[in-house]
């Protein structure tokens, strides 16, 4: 372990762009819109991974990586089985924070909100667009439940694989996508001497945006 460096000795110096309030898009969603778009470009791998952290009514905090798969101004939507952990925490507090890293880009989002499932018309125009073994996928996982062997989810695709191996498979009851409405935007752009730019928007009562500069 002597060989190694300490963590605390890890550094990186952040060089590679700056962010002003006074040039920002005054829409947040177009600002994430543009953001996004260039880190599409960047070609990040897994450019739409997100953490998503959630908390239960006692206020125990949960995160995990899940993937954006729509947004637009009514949202952000990522698609989980329902009766997971964090459909649980979803149910008993509908408020969540994204996170989306782009470390080549030295840039991070950060959005919270309010969450609420989507219609199952939408759920499912989503699923029939997914890989066929994805969908097999979420009929055979009991996602968050406990199991004393893989073999018994492979066992379980292949059960699913015969059941509807003749006709399209249908959306999952317990399988569906959740929107994250926010109330919150927080774009952070890596600068030297840790002195990162920090730009906010915050929803008011009258649905507009108000845009400060944070602290680092």
């Amino acid at each position: 372990m002597s060989n190694h460096p300490s963590i605390s000795d890890l550094r990186t110096e952040f060089k590679k762009g700056s962010l002003d309030e006074h040039d920002v898009d005054k829409n947040p969603f177009s600002q994430f819109n543009t953001w996004f778009k260039e880190a599409v470009n960047s070609k990040i791998p897994e450019v739409n991974a997100m953490a998503l952290a959630t908390a239960d009514l006692q206020g125990r905090p949960s995160a995990r990586m899940v993937l954006l798969k729509q947004y637009d101004e009514n949202g952000f939507v990522f698609f989980s089985n329902y009766a997971s952990a964090k459909a649980r925490n979803l149910t008993d507090n509908p408020h969540a924070a994204l996170l989306l890293f782009w470390e080549p880009l030295e840039r991070q989002i950060r959005i919270v909100g309010t969450v609420k499932k989507i219609s199952a018309a939408e759920s499912f125009d989503y699923f029939r667009s997914r890989p066929v073994d994805s969908q097999l996928g979420a009929w055979a996982s009991q996602q968050s439940t406990e199991i004393s062997a893989r073999s018994l989810l492979e066992k379980a695709f292949g059960e699913m694989l015969e059941k509807f191996k003749n006709g399209e498979i249908p959306l999952p009851p317990q399988w569906g996508g959740y929107r994250v409405i926010p109330d919150e935007f927080e774009f952070w752009q890596g600068r030297t001497n840790r002195l990162h730019d920090r730009i906010a928007y915050r929803k008011q009562t009258d649905g507009s945006w108000k845009i400060v500069r944070l602290s680092p």
